[in-house]
This record gives structure tokens, sequence and C-alpha cells, in this order.
């Protein structure tokens, strides 16, 4: 269990700065939701890399170490990823000299790239439609890298037992010790909720909540939320935008099912980005899209029968993980689009009487410089780049 809330000294290097992240009300939500229960987010973009898989990354590299499995001045640390895994290895190889190659699909965002590029690492971009068996995936092109490269290794987030362990020691530690050193009138996990991707998260929180009511604890409910398009939670593959969670197979860190898992609660990508957005202007947690994810299953769950009396008992603690932090995404078109009503129409109004013009909107002028280039290759193709006119 985590005995400080924070860090102490003075660190001595990056790595140190892993996790320990706080844990937050989210009363603001709470109470518009009108839950009586306490609402707390497990923020995990203020670790030094920007989200929850630091934490895996550093235990996956240092283990490997001690294992004999990556040798320095040798090993090249290749790794399939939708970008949080990546940035945190290569983070780590930055600081320990690995040379580092990530696979990342297509859909994943810039802002991802160009940190892991900052960091050192070489980025291949793969087919985001790809099978996850086909090879020209994140996966099957890692493993023909890795076949081709001398001293290649794949730590495999997705089948490396130390993903969920980083949680079963680190993560659920922390929560633990917020709740224990907190003015809460109880200080035990009543709900968890989470995302799913390889599951290591999911997996190895609920195994450190389901250990330590072996000690009498009362029983938590544990519950994973997963993508429409991934059939980690059940329903057919498809596309979607949310980045970071759900896949098209079972990962083997993954443990799915009762006892451990209680209930998978399915979301959208509407519900997920409006969520995300609601988080950073009610809450003002700098959250990623998963994150929205995570809430909308959650405020899901504690409004259905199975939720009900956890969302009405004032000493009900109900933690939900945020993975990561939106500027991953600011250059998405979800996030810079701002929806009716999320500004002050009159204060808005009164700051473009005094300056004497609009304010500007990254969104109106990515959208208008898209329409033009639209219009402008419209045009080219006409004679003399005429437009038709109707006869």
């Amino acid at each position: 269990m985590a005995s400080t809330h924070h860090w102490n000294g003075v660190l001595d290097s990056a790595l140190d700065a892993v996790g320990e992240t706080p844990l937050i009300r989210l009363d603001r939500i709470r109470d518009a939701e009108g839950l009586k229960c306490n609402l707390l987010g497990k923020a995990e973009f203020f670790s030094v890399g920007g989200s929850v898989k630091d934490r895996i990354a550093k235990r996956m590299l240092e283990q490997a170490e001690k294992n004999g499995i990556l040798i320095p001045g040798q090993s090249v640390v290749i790794e399939p990823t939708s970008g949080n895994t990546g940035i945190g290895l290569a983070l780590a190889c930055a600081i320990k000299g690995y040379k580092c190659i990530i696979t990342l699909p297509a859909k994943m965002s810039l802002e991802k790239e160009v940190l892991l590029r900052s960091l050192g690492a070489e980025v291949v971009r793969t087919p985001t439609e790809a099978a996850h068996d086909s090879p020209d995936s994140l996966i099957g092109v890692a493993e023909r890298l890795k076949e081709q490269i001398p001293g290649g290794v794949i730590l495999d987030q997705y089948s490396n037992p130390n993903n969920p362990l980083a949680h079963y020691y680190t993560t659920y530690g922390e929560i633990a010790y917020a709740l224990k050193t907190s003015n809460l009138r109880r200080k035990s996990i009543s709900a968890l909720i989470a995302g799913a991707g390889t599951g290591g998260t999911i997996t190895g929180l609920a195994r450190a909540v389901r250990d330590s009511e072996k000690d009498g604890a009362a029983r938590a409910t544990i519950v994973a939320v997963d993508p429409v398009g991934s059939i980690l939670g059940g329903g057919d593959v498809g596309m979607y935008q949310v980045e970071g969670i759900g896949y098209d197979f079972f990962p083997a860190v993954l443990d799915p099912k009762p006892p451990l898992i209680d209930e998978w609660i399915k979301t959208n990508d509407d519900e997920a980005f409006a969520a995300c957005k609601r988080i950073i202007r009610q809450e003002g947690l700098a959250v990623g899209g998963s994150s929205g994810s995570a809430l909308a299953g959650a405020l899901k769950f504690l409004k259905s029968e199975e939720g009900k009396a956890i969302a009405e008992d004032p000493t009900a603690n109900v933690v939900v993980v945020f993975p990561d932090g939106v500027r991953n995404y600011m250059s998405k078109e979800w996030f810079l689009k701002q929806e009716e009503g999320s500004r002050d129409a009159e204060l808005h109004d009164t700051i473009r009487g005094i300056i004497g013009r609009d304010l500007d909107d990254p969104y109106l002028k990515k959208k208008a410089a898209a329409d033009a280039k639209a219009n402008g290759a419209s045009d080219s193709a006409k004679p003399n780049g005429v437009h038709a006119t109707a006869a």
C-alpha cells in the first residue's frame, strides 16, 4: 500500500514521478445527477507521462531488466499500443538508453505521435481497420519488426503479467490510502468503475479489491466499461473513435468474469465525449475521451437497479478511473467542436461588442480551412475552375 500522498524529497528521475495520482471528489457532477454517494475520480493524467499506462510501462521494463530480457546497449524495445503505453515506454527508454519503436493505429491522435517522436521513439502507423491477427495490424507489424531487428523485444502489454500487477501493487494501494486518510465516513470502496483495453487496469484493481475483502471488508461492485464496437463487454466488432479502450480480441491479461468483474457496461462515442467535456467544464479536470467513457458507464450503473442502492447511500464510495488527459486529443474534431449552449452567450456578446469583432473559434477556423480546401479541389476539377450553374 502507498505510504505517502505525494512525493518526498528530490526525485532521481522522471520514472520516480510515475503514479501517486490524486483521488478527487466529483461533487458538482454528483449533485447534478441527484446522487447521494461519494463520486470520486482517480486522475491518472497527473502521472509524469500523462496516463495510467506509465505504471505498466515502468514495471514491465524494469522487470524485463531484472529477468535479463532487456540488455542495456543491445535491446530494442518494440511495442504495439494505442499510444499511452508507448509514451510510458518511450519515456523509460529515453531515461535508460534503449532504442524504442512504437506501432500505432492510424486513428490515434497526432499529439501522441508527436510526443513519442519527441521522446526519441520511432513511430510506425498501421491501418485502424486491420484485425488484430492481420500482418498489417499494429501487433502484426510489431512482430515483423521484432523478427528482423537484432535485439528486438516486445514486452507485450496484452499478455505480460506485470501489466495487471502494476495496478495491484500501486494503483489500488493509492486508492486505499487516499480513502483511509480521508474524512469520509466509510474508508472502503463500494464500487469501482474503469474502462477496459488490455484489461490490465480493471483486472489488477479487481484482484487487489477482492484480496482486501478476504480480511472481512464488505464486497465492492466492480464494473468494466467497454465501447460499442469492441467485443470485450459483448457485441460485434465495429469502428469507434474513443482511444485506448476496447479490442477485437480478448487480451490474455484480462480476467473478464465474476467473481472478479461483476458487470460490463457499453458506452458509445457520443456519450464518452459529452461526459469528457462535462468533467472538464464542471470539475476542472482535463481528462481524455476514455475518462468520459468511464464516467458515462458509472452513471449508467448508478442509475440501474443494480447500482441504485449504492447511489442512494451517502457513505458509499464510488471510484471512477480517469486514464489520461485531454492534451493528447486537442486536435481531434470531437474536442474542437463546441456544443450549442456550452459557452456563456451573454458574456460572449459583451466581449464581441467591446473588441468589435467575433472571437476566434479553432473549430470554425479548422472547418473553414477544410471547406476552402475541398472547394478548391472541386473547382480545379472543372474547366477553368468555374462553378457549374443550373440550366
